[in-house]
């Protein structure tokens, strides 16, 4: 998880589960830039769950954070959702899986 200090003050003022969806995004590209969003932000440019947090990274590291998910619950819902079942001992492709079946009623996967 990356560590709270280093997240935009509008995702320290959040709720705790969007703090922690945000910590562990960040935390977490390679699994994340794997899992899709279904809220719809496709239509904005984003092409993984992980975009929905992070909008870029520069060459030193330093993310640029994206304020999408302050707002959108299915956004955390998903990072919950890989959270725990990585906490289970899932692999990524399972929680890829779980993901697209809970999500794919609510639209189109973001990812191309």
């Amino acid at each position: 998880m990356m560590p709270m200090d280093q997240m935009p003050a509008e995702v320290q003022d959040a709720p705790v589960t969007v703090q922690t969806a945000y910590q562990f995004a960040a935390a977490n590209p390679d699994v994340m830039k794997n899992i899709p969003c279904y809220c719809g932000c496709g239509n904005i440019g984003h092409t993984s769950n992980y975009s929905c947090y992070v909008s870029s990274v520069d060459d030193k590291g330093k993310l640029t954070f994206d304020n999408h998910a302050l707002g959108c619950s299915i956004c955390v819902d998903i990072t919950q959702d890989v959270m725990r079942l990585m906490r289970e001992g899932k692999s990524p492709q399972d929680a890829r899986a779980y993901i697209d079946a809970t999500y794919s009623k609510y639209g189109s996967s973001n990812i191309p």
